[in-house]
Parts: C-alpha cells; sequence; structure tokens
C-alpha cells in the first residue's frame, strides 16, 4: 500500500478491509464532540458540512496510505465493485448515513438534531406496530392496504408522517375491501 512518504495508493480498487476501517474510522471520528464542533463551525462560517465529512474522509485515506481523491473515486464505486458482498453494503449505507446524520445536526444544531431524530423514532415505532398489525391480514388484504399506502405517501410528496396508518384505518381498509359498496343499476 503505502511505502515512502509520497506513496499513495491510486489504483485498483480499495479493499473490503480498507472500506471497513474507513466507515469504522469516520463513525469513531464524527461521533466524537471535538468533530462535530468541528462540522458546526463550518456551517456557521457559511460552509457547506458536507464539505468537512468529505475532508475528514481524505484525512482518514491519508492515514491508510491511500491517495485521497482516488479513495473518493472508490466510494463511488462501492456499489459495483461490491454488490454482492451483502454484509459490506450494509456497512457501507450506515457509512452513507452516518455522514448524512453528522451533517444534518451540524445544520439543525444539537436540539433541533435530538428533537428530529426523537420523532423519527416515533415515526419508526408506528410503522413498525402498523407492519406487525398489518401482519393478521390475508396477503391479498397486506398488499392493498400497502398500495394504499403507496399512494398516500406520492400524494403527500412523500412526506414521513403519510407512512402510516392506523389499526383502525386498516380494519376499515379491509372491510371495505370485503364488503362490496352497493351500487343501484
Amino acid at each position: 500500500m503505502s511505502g515512502s512518504h509520497g506513496e499513495y495508493q491510486s489504483s485498483g480498487m480499495l479493499s473490503r478491509a480498507q472500506l471497513l476501517h474507513l466507515f469504522d474510522r469516520f463513525s469513531l471520528l464524527t461521533s466524537q464532540p471535538e468533530v462535530k464542533k468541528r462540522i458546526a463551525d463550518a456551517v456557521d462560517d457559511k460552509q457547506e458540512a458536507v464539505a468537512v465529512t468529505t475532508a475528514i474522509q481524505e484525512e482518514i485515506f491519508l492515514e491508510m496510505g491511500v491517495d485521497p481523491s482516488f479513495g473518493l473515486a472508490c466510494l463511488g464505486k462501492v456499489n459495483m465493485a461490491y454488490e454482492n458482498d451483502q454484509d459490506l453494503m450494509i456497512c457501507f449505507y450506515r457509512f452513507v448515513v452516518k455522514e448524512e446524520m453528522a451533517c444534518e445536526e451540524a445544520e439543525l444544531g444539537p436540539d433541533k438534531f435530538a428533537e428530529k431524530m426523537q420523532m423519527q423514532h416515533k415515526l419508526q415505532e408506528q410503522q413498525l406496530e402498523m407492519l406487525k398489525h398489518l401482519r393478521k391480514f390475508h396477503l391479498d388484504d397486506q398488499s392493498a392496504i400497502l398500495e394504499k399506502l403507496r399512494q398516500q405517501m406520492e400524494a403527500a410528496n412523500f412526506d414521513s408522517e403519510a407512512s402510516v396508518f392506523s389499526a383502525d384505518q386498516i380494519q376499515d381498509m379491509v372491510r371495505r375491501r370485503v364488503t362490496p359498496v352497493f351500487r343501484p343499476r
């Protein structure tokens, strides 16, 4: 990989081990208060948060003996190069989410970010309850309910609040599917 100073890897593709190291190191760094402050300070100075997270990735690549431009280019190829490695792809998507969250926390500030995370957690719990309730129904009913949910989300421009049906709404949909509406001829 890296021999003398100045010799950085700049060809091929990052190995699985190199990518996992990057993901772990980035996660560790972006969870530290001083790094969070660095990102937030950049946002306060009207810089893009993603510019700082990218710089952090470049610093990690340098530590690893990888040319930063090459390393960033490899990140754009992870989907193709490792598409059959499910575990690595999960780690890669966690890494992407971690970067998005680090940027969002810096942009929103700690209080608004915590509030947003709490609301998101509550929504996920509601979605889980909805899915548990949904499992009680026949597959045809489940499909119909999920299709209604897709339509509702589309109509709401994919607003997260539109991603949940209450148990009563589900019950009502199933009842309407089973009971034909009387239509005079």
